[in-house]
């Protein structure tokens, strides 16, 4: 078997890369070690430190929270999209004054630090908790949005787009039946990669008070009477988020692997088998 883009490693190279997969598992095997080591050194996994999860209210706390950050991420995500639609589509006019309108507004917020902007909402324009961070989200977050969906679309072969205007479409049809169906499979992928950041970054509504999850674990935290009280929240909350990035990162894989199938055409007239005629054409005989 060869590849175009490297040779196949040999049996001295494949051997030297089994060395170094063995040799780097067991340095990752070493650290793990070493930091479990330390938990259970600095007393991390007794029954007192454990025990506040079992009250009734801390579990209600923290589902809670858990609760309000489903709730910041589902709203940022129902906002972001469809400003990162539209705005990708006015970076894709054909009138200029649209099109640099469109494109201070998806550079500025797209440059602008994410908790300047929740900071700026929430104590310049005195909006509640929820939607500041929520109005961060959704213009950081969809102006990255925008630029995946404008390069999905110039991603689609040009030669696409001049056939469809060769049939006499117009240029909202082109979009909306040429060039978006191939691009969504380009794009998919990276937007729900997207929409992960996003669910991690509703982390940042503790800092403007916004009960979500990370201020449940603060809560809680503060409130226990033990030498480092953060470890065991962190352990706790952790696992939940990279639970929840997870998911997502596995819709993305599904939805990636279930874009490079062949699209089936179902129903249809049967087609003819080809076939070779001999003899002179009809016209000639």
């Amino acid at each position: 078997m060869s590849s175009a883009l490297y040779d196949v490693p040999g049996p001295k190279a494949a051997a030297r890369h089994r060395l170094y997969g063995v040799l780097t598992t067991v340095l990752l095997a070493a650290v793990l070690g070493w930091v479990v080591w330390k938990l259970f050194d600095t007393e991390q996994f007794t029954y007192q430190k454990w025990m506040p999860f079992e009250y009734r209210g801390v579990q209600e706390l923290l589902l809670r929270g858990l609760g309000n950050t489903l709730k910041a991420f589902a709203l940022t995500a129902l906002f972001a999209l469809p400003f990162g639609a539209l705005f990708a589509a006015g970076r894709l006019s054909d009138h200029r004054p649209v099109r640099w309108v469109c494109t201070v507004v998806v550079e500025f917020f797209r440059a602008m630090p994410l908790l300047v902007m929740i900071f700026f909402i929430f104590v310049a324009m005195q909006v509640q908790p929820l939607w500041a961070l929520v109005a961060g989200l959704t213009l950081y977050n969809g102006s990255v949005l925008a630029e995946v969906f404008r390069a999905g679309v110039l991603a689609v072969p040009k030669g696409q787009r001049e056939a469809a205007f060769a049939l006499g479409m117009r240029k909202t049809q082109v979009m909306a039946y040429v060039l978006v169906p191939q691009a969504n499979r380009a794009m998919l992928p990276s937007i729900i990669s997207q929409l992960v950041v996003a669910l991690k970054d509703t982390s940042l509504g503790f800092l403007i008070t916004y009960e979500e999850f990370l201020h449940a674990g603060k809560l809680i935290a503060t409130n226990l009477d033990y030498d480092l009280p953060f470890i065991p929240v962190v352990l706790v909350i952790a696992p939940v988020y990279i639970g929840m990035c997870l998911l997502l990162s596995w819709l993305a894989r599904w939805v990636e692997q279930r874009g490079r199938r062949s699209p089936r055409i179902k129903g249809g007239a049967p087609m003819a088998k080809a076939g070779v005629a001999m003899g002179l054409p009809p016209e000639a005989q």
